[in-house]
């Protein structure tokens, strides 16, 4: 795991090459402290700059930037090829590498690929996690790469007629002169999904490549600007319609049988390391069977990490225990305090880099901080929601649109206008008057906040527009980023972007798959841990565990009212289900109760009304609105707020 960066000029700069691109790499110490090096081409401008957290070939021989045998491709590569060794036989095989390699790291053996094979069908080749920056000296191509399901970052772009590119936006900054401004379009989507959303960047003229895509500049001339004619190496959505058309037609124990077996050949690549490896456990259905398989594969305790909280319904930190209890493995827990908590939030601008508001970054990265202690490398469970079925909208989106789909749509835009007449402070106030009279089950905090919520849904005329709703924070984003009059088409509201498929739950989880879980989940989980210079890998996002489980029947995901049948399946060959079967908790923290108590103060100061006013990017009154209600009580807007706040501490930190 490391930081990569670059450029590729057609001007002359201020100060030589090497200088420029040294100190746009060390903004990335924290992703590689452990060596630093930088490659230039003074003839054409160009220049390739590294930090490397070394896992594989601790020695001299992994340096990087690194030039092949022949000195035709020199690379900067961020990420791990699990299969490595795979492709160094099959090279020897053909009279390629042989007695020549230098050491054993992965990215001597990617150079004899490319030169071996060519780029796109090494990428295919390769089984792993990575962003590359490869630098053809013969055609004078630069060529920018990322992994299949998008777990390594790779921003690209332009800044006054340059061509950079930077595993984080902080390197990007460092190019003299750059000045690009705020993308309006992007910060709408970002204060939707609380994320800004491939291939967007929060600065005009830079982009995110997206996963499982290349894209090449040839001939040694550059183009004036936009993305580049990217290609898709690999396709998710290939991927999933030729399984929909050729599912698995096996029985359920040969099902299970078929996921063991794919999820120990993604550990076996994974669980190599030449530095000490463990991973993260929460005692879900997710982590738990990636540390069961784990142990299984191991002679020795795997050590596995959790954090508590003393506040109860944030606590996993019991079921954790249990489970690794029951495995054997080498168990640290760390019960975190509030304090603890808290101290991370000025952190998280530097950390993030990027508009980020995610809330769970905050214990995420506080897991990454208490592995670190005592591993370089942890893996982690996060896919298997996304592939499996696991998510609670995938229910209540469907649960609902069966009761709403029975009412004609103008009786349920008449229900809910009804609704939206009355405050929610009198719902409230109804509800609580009724509550001797209610079951348990109709008994919760704020009723009206959720009824207006609800009242949302009723003119939904498909499941996908309830989804869509269940994953937005701002319903209406235009209405508060100013100079933006329709926000940017994503694949959750074009339905060309969609899969072909008979059900919604399925649609609805690759939606997940390439939006939500690319630009939310593993950008949380990559920056939270190499702020701490701490690798991570997700077993259950190797690609071919991907494509069986796009084969497998929508019965074997969802089973009676719960999510994750298959995987909870191979889990239970390991750990007994009583240790695992309880309701599905989020990895957040009280940030509702906070930004009344401990964070008021520094809220106020970043939302306060002048200062938007000055800042010309929002409008201020429907943001002083949602925070007067929050502090009141009458209402919860700790995401919508969140988001404005982790805006507004970002620009603050990016312009300092």
């Amino acid at each position: 795991m490391c930081g990569l960066t670059g450029f590729w000029t057609p001007d002359r700069l201020p100060e030589r090459l090497d200088v420029v691109a040294q100190r746009m790499a060390d903004t990335l110490t924290h992703r590689g402290p452990d060596d630093a090096g930088v490659w230039v081409d003074e003839g054409v401008g160009l220049a390739l700059g590294h930090r490397r957290l070394a896992i594989l070939d601790l020695s001299p021989a992994g340096h990087q930037p690194m030039v092949s045998a022949s000195g035709r491709y020199v690379i900067a590569f961020n990420g791990e090829s699990y299969n490595h060794l795979v492709l160094r036989a099959d090279l020897e095989k053909i009279g390629a590498g042989g007695t020549a390699w230098r050491g054993h790291s992965d990215t001597e053996t990617l150079l004899a690929a490319f030169e071996a094979w060519g780029v796109e069908e090494t990428l295919k080749k390769t089984v792993g996690m990575f962003a590359i920056a490869l630098w053809d000296r013969a055609t004078r191509t630069l060529t920018l790469a990322r992994d299949r399901m998008g777990e390594k970052p790779l921003y690209y772009g332009w800044v006054r007629g340059s061509l950079v590119f930077a595993s984080e936006l902080k390197a990007i900054r460092a190019f003299p002169g750059f000045d690009n401004a705020i993308e309006r379009r992007a910060l709408a989507l970002f204060m939707r999904h609380n994320y800004v959303p491939a291939p967007w960047s929060i600065y005009e003229g830079i982009w995110k490549l997206p996963p499982g895509c290349y894209v090449q500049f040839a001939g040694g001339v550059l183009p004036t600007g936009g993305r580049g004619d990217i290609k898709a190496y690999w396709s998710l959505r290939e991927v999933a319609e030729a399984g929909l058309a050729q599912p698995f037609m096996g029985t359920e124990d040969e099902a299970v049988d078929e996921l063991d077996r794919l999820l120990r050949q993604s550990l076996s690549g994974q669980m190599i390391a030449d530095v000490p490896l463990g991973a993260f456990l929460s005692g879900g259905v997710d982590s738990s069977t990636v540390v069961a398989l784990m142990q299984a594969m191991s002679s020795q305790p795997v050590k596995t990490f959790t954090i508590g909280f003393h506040e109860g319904e944030y606590d996993e930190a019991q079921h954790a225990k249990a489970v690794a209890r029951h495995l054997g493995t080498d168990h640290t827990e760390w019960y975190v305090t509030p304090q603890d908590a808290l101290d991370v939030i000025p952190k998280l601008p530097a950390l993030y880099d990027e508009p980020f508001a995610d809330s769970s970054q905050i214990p995420t990265h506080l897991v990454s901080m208490l592995a670190k202690r005592h591993v370089t490398v942890a893996l982690s469970g996060d896919g298997g929601d996304e592939l499996f079925g696991g998510y609670n909208r995938y229910f209540w989106a469907m649960r609902l649109w069966r009761r709403l789909s029975r009412v004609p749509l103008p009786l349920r835009r008449l229900a809910a206008a009804g609704v939206r007449t009355v405050s929610p402070a009198v719902w409230n106030n109804l509800f609580g008057l009724a509550a001797p009279l209610l079951p348990q089950r109709l008994r919760f905090a704020l009723p009206g906040d959720k009824l207006h919520k609800a009242a949302g849904l009723f003119a939904a005329r498909r499941p996908e527009e309830i989804y869509l709703r269940l994953v937005s924070h701002w319903e209406y984003p235009t209405d508060v980023v100013l100079g933006v009059e329709r926000e940017p088409p994503t694949p959750l509201t074009d339905p060309a972007a969609w899969i072909a498929c008979p059900d919604s739950e399925r649609r609805m989880m690759y939606l997940d798959s390439i939006t939500y879980l690319p630009d939310d989940i593993l950008v949380k989980v990559d920056r939270a841990a190499m702020g701490v210079s701490l690798e991570t890998r997700v077993p259950l996002l190797d690609h071919r565990v991907v494509a069986f489980a796009w084969r497998v029947p929508l019965s074997m995901k969802l089973r009676n009212g719960e999510g994750k049948w298959l995987l909870r399946q191979v889990l239970y060959r390991y750990v007994p289900n009583e240790l695992i079967e309880r309701p599905k908790m989020g990895f957040g923290v009280p940030i509702e109760r906070w930004l009344r108590g401990p964070l008021r103060d520094w809220a106020e100061a970043l939302l306060d009304e002048h200062r938007l006013r000055r800042e010309g990017l929002f409008d201020p009154a429907p943001i002083r609105q949602k925070w007067a209600e929050h502090l009141s009580g009458r209402r919860n807007w700790a995401y919508h707020l969140w988001d404005v706040l982790m805006f507004q501490a970002w620009w603050e930190a990016a312009r300092a």
